[in-house]
């Protein structure tokens, strides 16, 4: 299934995608899109495929009172960080260990609560891997890439998290 024009558009790490270059990555103010995400992982060679969305709560515990939206700001070098932690993550199709294909887009800008910050799509031969990797990968994305969110609540409070 092709990208959709209203989601974000993931670039290849390679020129051009192929099983050699499992990794697509996006940092981006587009709308998200799961399922057009997914696709660009899946081929015949995997037998299992997740996506992990990660969608703004109206609630954190860092906030006083309830949370409205968030908005997201990006360090310019945000998409390089993110590409270096899918492609360490990632192996191609001949690994003798197996081959894992990742893709993962972060959204940024201002978000309401129930818009999508982030996806990871995984897809390798087997479940067990591809639950392990795309937890190592969502887990990376939150601790080392440079984007910061501040909270706006009901109240009019706003405050920044994440910040270094």
């Amino acid at each position: 299934m092709p990208v959709t024009e209203d989601a974000a558009i993931l670039r290849p790490v390679s020129p051009t995608p192929s099983p050699a270059a499992p990794v697509h990555t996006g940092v981006t103010e587009q709308p998200l899109d799961p399922v057009a995400v997914e696709s660009l992982v899946v081929t015949p060679t995997c037998g299992a495929a997740l996506t992990f969305t990660g969608i703004v709560r109206n609630h954190d515990p860092e906030a006083t009172g309830t949370v409205t939206s968030l908005d997201y700001s990006a360090h310019p070098d945000a998409d390089i960080v993110l590409t270096a932690i899918v492609a360490r993550h990632a192996r191609a199709l001949g690994d003798p260990r197996g081959e894992v294909r990742v893709a993962a887009a972060h959204r940024i800008g201002h978000l309401d609560v129930g818009d999508l910050a982030l996806v990871v799509s995984v897809a390798s031969a087997h479940r067990a891997e591809a639950f392990e990797v795309c937890r190592s990968v969502v887990e990376d994305i939150k601790a080392e890439v440079p984007i910061w969110k501040k909270q706006q609540t009901a109240a009019g409070e706003a405050h920044w998290v994440g910040l270094p």
